[in-house]
């Protein structure tokens, strides 16, 4: 693509990504193709859901569907969907993404929540630890990312809902234990001083601590610290769950103007209900997610670790709110990484 330079690499993958979208449009019923707009570290978890959705819904329909993924730092993919790439259906790992097509871009409706279950979340995770083999720095929980000495390594608050639901996680830690606002402000301070980089995204972060080699703590989805934890080199690192952390309910919707521009309503819909059903929440389990299906959930029971856990809504009120006293620009984080450097 002609005009790279000058554009920031996110939109530069979303714009390819959008033509490749763009390409099969003239197929739409004899070969239907979707594009699912995703946040960066659900590329194995949609790989496998593909798949099964695909056959699944070629036994019913009798038609062809093919998947297009693009993945990211998910409040950058919100972006380039906002700015044009064709999405039929985004998964998001935070309201706010989705939020954000609504207000911005009238891309999908106000109520987009309420239009499947659970507030259109099909599962849950939360923000854990991974340290190096035999946890040399003894970290335990939050209070440890705060003392000199200890690198630590999440993704950038202002592009990743990764690094987001971390930095709220801390807060929401240190004003569980008694502290102000002010003295959680300085216990954000503290731990970002200890963060020797910020990658755009959960899966940078992962490469950075994992085959990078820096930091002695990577804070990240739960999922993805098992798929380390249990996948090549694990033996590498160890998963340690905090006392208490943010609950982590990634939402997902269609894209209506996309899809009824492109005649994909009725695929997009089956696809996004696929997530429900019992063969998709199985696949979700095996990939770390907690499934909203119970009877999958206590099969997986012995898999996931318990937890205390609080939301967004109990802390902060709304992730409206936290978003703009947090994240928007001039609020908390702006003013931590100025007083950083």
């Amino acid at each position: 693509m002609a005009g790279k330079t000058g554009t920031s690499r996110w939109l530069a993958a979303g714009m390819t990504a959008m033509t490749l979208a763009l390409g099969g449009i003239s197929t739409a019923h004899a070969d239907t193709s979707l594009l699912n707009v995703s946040y960066d570290v659900t590329r194995e978890l949609y790989k496998d859901i593909n798949a099964g959705f695909i056959t699944a819904y070629k036994e019913k329909s009798g038609e062809t569907v093919s998947i297009r993924q693009s993945h990211g730092a998910s409040s950058a993919q919100a972006l380039s969907v906002l700015q044009g790439l064709q999405a039929d259906v985004v998964t998001m790992n935070q309201p706010n993404d989705i939020d954000l097509l609504a207000e911005k871009g009238q891309l999908v409706p106000a109520n987009w929540r309420a239009r499947l279950p659970d507030d259109s979340a099909p599962y849950t995770t939360t923000m854990v630890f991974l340290v190096r083999k035999g946890n040399p720095k003894h970290i335990k929980d939050w209070d440890d990312l705060a003392k000199p000495g200890v690198q630590v390594v999440i993704a950038n608050p202002k592009t990743s809902g990764n690094g987001r639901y971390a930095y709220l996680a801390a807060w929401g830690y240190r004003k569980q234990h008694g502290g102000t606002d002010a003295q959680a402000i300085d216990f954000e301070k503290a731990i970002f001083k200890n963060v020797p980089i910020l990658d755009t995204g959960g899966r940078g972060a992962t490469t950075t601590f994992t085959q990078r080699g820096i930091g002695d703590v990577l804070v990240t989805f739960e999922n993805e610290v098992s798929l380390i934890d249990t996948g090549v080199g694990a033996g590498n690192f160890e998963a340690v769950y905090p006392s208490v952390s943010l609950l982590a309910a990634p939402p997902v919707s269609i894209v209506d103007k996309v899809v009824d521009k492109r005649g994909t309503r009725k695929e997009a819909q089956a696809y996004l209900d696929y997530l429900w059903s019992p063969a998709a929440q199985e696949i979700i389990a095996q990939h770390h997610l907690r499934p909203r299906d119970k009877n999958v959930l206590a099969k997986h029971a012995g898999e996931f670790k318990p937890i205390k856990t609080f939301t967004v809504e109990e802390m902060f009120g709304s992730w409206q709110k936290a978003q703009q006293t947090h994240f928007s620009d001039g609020g908390t984080f702006d003013q931590i990484i100025v007083d950083k450097k």
